[in-house]
This record gives structure tokens, sequence and C-alpha cells, in this order.
């Protein structure tokens, strides 16, 4: 059985191949002006590029979306720099988002440039999470002091990330 992802993109490839197709057949068919039949050859290749970018998002590769508010962290992966290769380095970080103090069903990859501070907060997470305790996580964007910091848009800033153990689910008495 074919998971519902891959049987989506796999039906947006024949789509698009079958969409081409046509547009092919009008290109070579009509006695459009040239102009007409190069504009619709670019229509069609800009969709195919937005869609493409869109479902890579649906197909599992990390999301460059900023974090939640509230997630937990499920795990880390740390990718460190290399100068030498003129490798940035990047985190990746699995989280469970939350909404209204409960975790969604479904987690997330999300990818974050790599700082050596978050590597230690996150490493630090990831062990106490193999112990037990449960990681919480948080987000507060951290705006620049002063300059021309007040300028750059809410999204842009970059976030400070904080972890702490989730409360443990309190019994009733008996």
């Amino acid at each position: 059985m074919i998971p519902a992802v891959s049987s989506q993109l796999l039906l947006l490839v024949i789509v698009y191949a079958l969409l081409a197709f046509l547009l092919l057949v009008l290109c070579l068919a009509t006695r459009w002006r040239w102009w007409v039949k190069a504009g619709g050859v670019v229509l069609v290749t800009g969709f195919y590029l937005l869609a493409h970018g869109t479902f890579l998002g649906m197909a599992g590769w990390p999301s460059d979306d900023r974090l939640p508010e509230k997630f937990v962290l499920l795990a880390a992966v740390f990718d460190e720099p290399s100068p030498a290769r003129g490798h940035a380095g990047a985190i990746y970080i699995w989280v469970n988002p939350m909404k209204d103090n409960q975790p969604l069903a479904m987690p997330r990859v999300h990818r974050l440039p790599y700082e050596k501070d978050l590597h230690r907060i996150l490493g630090d997470g990831i062990k106490k999470a193999r112990d037990g305790n449960t990681q919480m996580g948080s987000t507060e964007p951290i705006r620049g002091q002063g300059g021309f910091a007040w300028l750059r848009p809410p999204g842009n800033d970059k976030l400070q990330i904080k972890l702490s153990d989730l409360p443990r689910a309190q019994l009733p008495e008996k």
C-alpha cells in the first residue's frame, strides 16, 4: 500500500506531466504568437516549481518555518559547521507543537542555523529526555538593542529557545 503523501506526490507528477503534454500540443497545433506560447511555458514551469516547493514540506523534508511558541522536544541532530568545506552547519530538531498545553498528533522537523549555545541547550535537553524527563520548549524573539533593529520585520527576529521539564500528570487522590 502506498502512503498518502507518496500517492499525492505521484498524482501531482502525473497531473503536471499531462499539463505539460497538453501545452506542447497547443504550442505545436496552434498559430498563436510565439510570445503567447513562451508565456504559457513559463507559467506552467513556474506553477510546477511553486507546487514542488510546497509539497517538499509535506514529504518530510525539514521545514525552515519558525518553531512553534510551545513544543515538546523529541530529538535533535547536530550538523556541525566545517569552515574548510564552506559548510555553515545546521541543527535539525524534531518537535511536537503544543496547543492548549496538549501536544498535537504529528511531529515536525525544523532546520535551524547552527549555534554553539543552541547545540548545548538542545544536547542537555535530549540527555534529560533520555533520562525520562520529557522536555517542553518555548521560543521568544530576541530583539536587537538599538540601531535599526526596529525596522526589521517581527518574523525575522532570532529566537531564544528555552527548555524545561514537562510537568508530570497529577493523579487524582483516592
